[in-house]
């Protein structure tokens, strides 16, 4: 991603985005179905995260794992 001068990368690999994505629509779906509880817009962190790409803990441990080689079996 490209904000102005600086350029920022990825630090989730693709399937740590789905896994997050998945996350945050099951929890965002809380507020709709089931309890029907406003806890579920805490969905909205993970999904907004992997959407990005880019986990702010990530970025403070500086873990980066956006190359690493997928494993499919």
């Amino acid at each position: 991603m490209i904000f102005g001068e600086y350029t920022v990368k990825t630090n989730e690999s693709m399937s740590d985005r789905i896994f997050r994505i998945i996350l945050g629509l099951v929890l965002l779906s809380l507020v709709f179905f089931g309890p029907e509880t406003n806890w579920g817009y805490i969905g909205l962190f993970p999904l907004i995260i992997g959407v990005v790409g880019i986990c702010p803990i990530y970025s403070i441990l500086r873990i980066n794992n956006a190359h690493r080689k997928e494993v499919c079996d």
